[in-house]
């Protein structure tokens, strides 16, 4: 373990974890990494061994069954697996978000239920925002829930799930009529069940199949079609209507430390490739690493690394402290991923010819890192989120 990318102030159980981790993802991930992504084969062993660890119950609290550790634990730990693969880092990620959802907002009965099974990960999360249409336009979903006595009727598309085929649980975002005169009030969360697959998962609920990425493969990213999926009233996140949008930003505004970790976990292995191919490869008869362009590139990368990381473990502990993060959640999440796909390039090139083959693993994080770029709302979102909280702290007096 280098000297990149510490963090101070970690307690024994922290650095433990983090520990076992690592280990994890030296000999369990990082050999079968690159074979399985390019077949994009599900990790089914090494999400298994997560499980075993108990990764997917890491921030549900003990008396649900989970491990109840930090928003801060966690994202050192993503950061620790997106080392190793990024899409395995995006099986917990989703999971997680949903979890966070049901322990912030869920109604005692929602916990009771779901929370147990999820720390063990017998139930799996997918979390569903986006649209075809709309992207990070969340103001703009079109899929509807109307009541029908005690049940409501969902209809509707969904787009780009994480999980969308192997989860059983999905957190679906719809439009409810709540009479209230603001779009986001009129927003509801809905806890749907289903079972694990593609097809038809539940009557009216389909799962058509895996969206074909460029990158970010092994994770089953799909799409979700509803057609007259009858949900009862009491699976509304929280047991209120019109609660869903700010249910989900919770959500998201977490999510976005997680995959600020997962920049800084891709980058940190960039990194490590770059500067260890600078000391194998000679050229003009001394090694790569020994020219000045070369040292200067080593140098931005290693600088990146260190500022992503930092960022992150701010916004992460700020939010463990019950502060508002928004502003440094975006923040983080917006200089992870630029800095990310910065360092990937650098290494790139630091490869030459040799990074345009699949034989190096320098090519599968090539094609990885731009998903950064858009997951969890993109990079000009994310500017557009910081650029109204710095109005909100630094707005003229009189």
């Amino acid at each position: 373990m280098g000297r990149l990318a510490q963090t101070d102030g970690l307690n024994d159980v922290q650095r433990e974890i983090l520990a076992t981790v690592r280990t994890f993802v030296d000999k369990q991930i990082l050999p079968v990494a690159t074979e399985l992504e390019h077949r994009d084969e599900y990790p089914t062993e090494i999400v298994e061994g997560m499980k075993k660890m108990g990764l997917f119950g890491l921030m549900i609290p003990e008396e649900y069954g989970g491990l109840g550790e930090s928003l801060l634990t966690y994202a050192l730990v993503v950061e620790e697996i997106a080392r190793g693969w990024m899409s395995v880092s995006g099986i917990i990620n989703t999971h997680f978000i949903v979890a966070y959802m049901i322990k912030q907002h869920g109604t005692q009965e929602q916990k009771d239920y779901f929370l147990p099974k999820m720390a063990e990960g017998e139930i799996r999360g997918a979390f569903s925002m986006s649209e075809p249409h709309c992207g990070s336009d969340v103001s703009s979903i079109r899929t509807k829930a109307v009541k029908d006595g005690e049940f409501y009727v969902i209809n509707g598309q969904k787009m780009w799930l994480t999980n969308g085929g192997s989860s059983n649980l999905v957190a679906v975002l719809t439009k409810t009529d709540e009479g209230a005169d603001s779009v986001y009030k009129n927003m509801t969360t809905f806890l749907v069940e289903k079972e694990p697959g593609f097809g038809e998962t539940r009557p009216g609920l389909t799962v058509p199949g895996k969206i074909d990425k460029m990158g970010y493969k092994g994770v089953d990213t799909t799409e979700l079609v509803l057609d007259g999926v009858k949900v009862p009233a009491d699976r509304i996140l929280g047991g209120v209507p019109g609660k869903g949008f700010y249910q989900m930003m919770d959500g998201v505004e977490v999510g976005r430390v997680n995959v600020a970790a997962r920049g800084c976990g891709l980058a940190q292995r960039a990194f490590e490739l770059g500067i260890q191919y600078s000391q194998q490869r000679e050229t003009f008869g001394k090694q790569l690493h020994e020219h000045q362009a070369i040292q200067f590139k080593l140098a931005e990368m290693a600088t990146k690394v260190e500022a992503a990381h930092q960022m992150m473990v701010m916004a992460a502990r700020k939010k463990d402290a019950g502060e508002r993060n928004d502003l440094e959640a975006g923040m983080a999440k917006y200089l992870a991923s630029e800095y990310c796909k910065e360092v990937v390039e650098d290494a790139f090139r630091i490869h030459g010819g040799y990074a345009y083959s699949k034989e190096f693993e320098i090519e599968r994080l090539y094609r990885e890192a731009p998903m950064l770029l858009i997951g969890e709302g993109t990079a000009e979102v994310q500017k557009m989120i910081i650029g109204r909280r710095l109005m909100e702290e630094y707005k003229l007096k009189g």
